[in-house]
């Protein structure tokens, strides 16, 4: 082999190398993966612990007219948490004010009322210069879909007017993103959409 082709097939295998080091580290970057929570005591946790699993995605409050959703989400992790399903339940004061207290309060009314076993973080803004970036990028990936499919979406339209400036905005309390396995944004539920909808979408992906 003369040395112009040693040097073409030396090029080549770095450009294959290169590749597949960019390819991997897009994968490791991908989805939700890419990013870190703090948990209710402020412990960083990252995203990339829940890899493989279900993960139904919240933002939640303590005095608001959806707070006995609490006892369905518990339920649906008690269902479905031996089959790889998480619930990350962000605590979130944007709507009114409705969730008060510390993260220590919400933790201490959430076990003792609802006996809530899923993961809490960290108190969070959902919206605004301020928001999570987790959150920018749940509502990048899952487009807005109206007004959910419950009664009480008339209420929404009125209420969410107040706290919502874009379109892809956080509408109100218990807003709900389910991630696949591989880390993808795949569904958004509003807070009107009965739960047994999002248990039988969550099902489906077990």
């Amino acid at each position: 082999m003369n040395a112009m082709k040693r040097i073409t097939v030396l090029f080549l295998l770095a450009a294959v190398l290169l590749g597949s080091s960019l390819v991997a580290q897009a994968q490791e970057g991908k989805g939700v993966y890419q990013f870190s929570v703090k948990d209710e005591n402020g412990a960083q946790v990252p995203l990339k612990n829940y890899e493989g699993k279900v993960l139904l995605i919240v933002n939640t409050a303590t005095k608001c007219g959806f707070t006995p959703q609490y006892e369905e989400l518990e339920g649906l992790y008690e269902d479905y948490k031996a089959k790889g399903f998480e619930i990350l339940d962000f605590p979130c004061n944007q709507f009114a004010n409705q969730a008060p207290g510390s993260d220590a309060d919400i933790t201490s009314f959430c076990t003792l009322k609802y006996n809530t076993a899923f993961p809490q973080m960290k108190k969070a803004m959902v919206n605004g210069e301020n928001e999570l970036p987790l959150y920018t990028f749940l509502k990048t990936e899952a487009e807005n879909n109206g007004l959910g499919t419950g009664k009480a979406k008339g209420l929404l339209k009125l209420v969410s007017k107040m706290f919502t400036k874009k379109e892809n905005d956080i509408k109100w309390n218990f807003t709900k993103f389910v991630v696949d396995r591989e880390g993808k944004v795949v569904a958004r539920f509003e807070p009107t959409t009965k739960m047994d909808e999002v248990d039988r979408f969550v099902e489906a992906l077990l």
